[in-house]
Formats: C-alpha cells, structure tokens, sequence
C-alpha cells in the first residue's frame, strides 16, 4: 500500500489536474501526497451519447489529466505523474453532473429521493511520464512519451424521501451547486443518505483506496532517480563518469524540486 512508500511520491511531486477542494483535502490533507494543485483547461464538453457513463467519467478524467500533462511538458521538462478525475452521479443509464441553477438542482433531487438508489461514479487517469521513452498507443499526448493508467470506481448510494419543502431549504443553503448530483455527502446532503455500498470517499470525490492500489509507485522512483542522474552529470567535471544513483535519491530528489515546480526538476 502507498502508505509505506509516501517519501517516494512526495519526492517524484506528483500534479493534481483540479481544483476540487475535496479532491486536494484527500490527496494532501488527509492522505499527505503533497501533490501540486494545476487545474485542467480541458472544456469537458464530450457529447454523452457516444460513452456508457463509465466510459464517460474515465474519458473526461484521461483529457484532464493529459491537457495539464502537455501543457507542463511544452519546456520538454515533463511531470512524473500527472492525476486527472471525474466524478458523476449516475441515474439509471443517465449522467448527473452539476446542476445549471436552483431549478435544476431541486429536479435533480426530486429525481434521486424518487429512485430511492443511485450510481455516484468516479474516473481516475494516472498519466506517468515514460522514463524508457516509448509511446503509448492508446493514450493522446501530441506525440510526447506517456504511460497511462485509468480506472473507475463506483458506490452505490440509498437515498431518503424528500419533500418539496426539505429540497428547497437544502438548495437554498447553496451546497448543491458545485456538486455533481447536487448534493454533497461531506455536509448537510450527507443527511439524506441512509446507507452506501463501497467506497465513502469515491462519493466525495476521489476513490483513495483504489488510488493507493493503483499508483505505480517503482516509476515515480525511477523518476525521481533519473532527474537526479541528469543533476549529477550537469555537475560533474569529468561527464564519462558515471553516476551512481541508489535508492538514497529518492528522498535527496526533493531537495532539486521545489513545490511549486510540479514535478520539474530545478535549474
């Protein structure tokens, strides 16, 4: 499990592509990754009747996720890993995201009190730099050298009745409106939920469990240790020498990086 290896992730300075203050309370508060907040400029603007809303989340959370990884790659200083996510409410076969305005955020909960059950779905793209160099074929990168790694998680969530007079004194309070099923569970909507089936924070935001499972860790290291390497010969005054490069740079890497630079290593 990751918790055994967060020297390694903090050195490789992982990015977060969102500005979710939820996703950033899991990843850096509560599970201590310190990664680097860089929002994704990717419009999600992907016409739905082309996804199943698995594909859907996973698609949007891949194009986040790469839209950040070309853009800090453009100086050919590539991140380490760049983390993009997506999180839907899904209702039968249709995709919930957030609501547009009050209106719509009353029907959407008026739609879920009505089902009773409901699909809170999250997709997750891990998009590595390739240390060997070599091209994923499935990946979209304008020809730069990435590995990629999604996944979607999903929770099954139970929901309460609610009267037409509970869901205007919720939309009221404002929550719902930057919470895909306009209701978030953190806080006052956690009060509508009787029961979950899997995992709590999927439906927060960000599945940290199978994050952890997930996370290639052995490449965040060999990053780590091939940016020291390129410091090393930059440095030595005879370069045929070669570098000796342990496992001690994994926790030296973080001194070259500074926290601002998003996994790039320093001048």
């Amino acid at each position: 499990m990751l918790l055994t290896e967060l020297a390694v992730v903090r050195a490789a300075h992982v990015v977060l592509a969102s500005a979710s203050p939820r996703r950033v309370q899991i990843l850096n508060e509560q599970l201590g990754i310190n990664a680097v907040v860089m929002p994704s400029f990717f419009e999600e603007n992907l016409e739905k009747s082309q996804y199943t809303p698995h594909e859907y989340v996973r698609e949007n959370a891949l194009q986040k996720a790469l839209e950040v990884y070309n853009r800090l790659s453009e100086d050919d200083r590539p991140p380490s890993c760049v983390i993009g996510a997506d999180t839907v409410v899904v209702l039968g076969d249709e995709v919930l995201e957030k609501p547009r305005d009050k209106a719509d955020a009353a029907a959407m909960l008026a739609r879920l009190s009505a089902a009773g059950r409901h699909e809170v779905c999250t997709g997750v793209a891990l998009v590595y730099c390739d240390n060997q160099e070599r091209v994923d074929d499935d990946a979209t990168s304008d020809g730069l050298p990435v590995v990629v790694n999604s996944f979607m998680e999903t929770t099954k969530v139970n929901f309460a009745p609610l009267s037409p007079e509970l869901i205007e004194a919720y939309v009221e309070t404002g929550e719902p409106m930057d919470k895909a099923g306009a209701y978030g569970i953190q806080g006052l909507g956690g009060s509508f939920v009787t029961g979950i089936e899997g995992d709590y924070l999927n439906v927060v935001g960000f599945p940290m469990h199978r994050f952890c499972a997930e996370l290639d860790v052995a490449h965040l290291a060999e990053w780590s240790r091939t940016q020291l390497e390129i410091g090393a010969w930059e440095s030595r005054a005879d370069p045929s020498e070669p570098a000796e490069v342990t496992d001690a740079v994994v926790a030296a890497v973080s001194a070259t990086c500074t926290d601002d630079e998003c996994g790039l290593p320093s001048d």
